[in-house]
């Protein structure tokens, strides 16, 4: 599986985006995507995700905010961010993996395949 992240930008705080992941090659109803995020020097971090069936899940601090959507026959998912603050500011990935138990999706190691990020500045 290959994907390709995009949708990235600069934006005032209160502002949204829409950030897009591609997906080629071969998905199943087992397949996870989701959207992790790294600001400078910190962490990745987990931001939502969605199995490829049904099923979706965010950050605690992210819901209400953020919500992840896909779009299966162009194999794609996409994250709409609304109220951007400027601690949202970070570099986006999404990841594809095939752990579904609700307990590993939040976790970066379940997933096998990484886009290579687009960027988010949310300036105040």
């Amino acid at each position: 599986v290959q994907l390709q992240a995009s949708g990235g930008g600069s934006v005032q705080a209160g502002g949204s985006l829409t950030l897009s992941c591609a997906a080629s090659g071969q998905l199943h109803s087992s397949s996870v995507l989701g959207w992790f995020r790294q600001a400078p020097g910190k962490e990745r971090e987990f931001v939502a995700a969605m199995r490829w069936s049904a099923g979706s899940f965010y950050e605690d601090s992210m819901k209400g905010r953020f919500s992840i959507s896909r779009d299966k026959a162009k194999k794609t998912i996409y994250l709409r961010m609304t109220s951007l603050k400027p601690e949202d500011t970070a570099i986006y990935y999404c990841a594809a993996g095939s752990r579904t138990i609700a307990g590993y999706i939040p976790e970066a190691k379940s997933y096998d395949y990484w886009g290579q990020g687009t960027e988010v500045t949310v300036s105040s």
